[in-house]
């Protein structure tokens, strides 16, 4: 039977809760939450991939430490599916600085600091399918 996604969005778990040894343990929290995973890829960013998904923020002060930490390990790199996906899923990783997370939240649980801070979530339904057509071809979508 053809599903047809009720909404969508996009997370990566970035190098530091990799090289933590922490992203089973948060793809668990993710899946025991209610997603489901559509798209899952183990992959690492070369400087130009990062440099072009994190272009919005070219002229950021931090974009060069961006880019930098973004390429230094393998990542996973997921599409997910749930109503209300992309409100959701914020909700469960927490605030961008893990001393401000609520308890309990994926940043709170596993990230180090406001720079390593385990993982990515798109901020709207426009970047989640931007963000998921990046790394993911409708091949490999599920």
């Amino acid at each position: 039977m053809f599903y047809m996604a009720t909404n969508r969005t996009f997370t990566m778990i970035k190098p530091d809760a990799v090289a933590n040894g922490h992203a089973g343990k948060i793809l668990d929290h993710i899946i025991q939450a209610g997603f489901k995973v559509v798209a899952l890829k183990y992959t690492r960013l070369s400087e130009a991939m990062a440099g072009d998904f994190y272009g919005i923020h070219r002229e950021r002060p931090f974009f060069n430490d961006l880019v930098s930490f973004m390429t230094s390990g393998p990542i996973y790199a997921a599409i997910l599916e749930k109503d209300n996906a992309v409100e959701d899923f914020r909700k469960l990783i927490g605030a961008t600085d893990p001393q401000k997370a609520d308890a309990g939240t994926i940043r709170n649980l596993y990230a180090k600091s406001i720079d390593a801070n385990a993982i990515h979530g798109s901020d709207s339904d426009e970047n989640a399918a931007i963000e998921g057509n990046f790394f993911f071809s409708s091949f490999e979508r599920f």
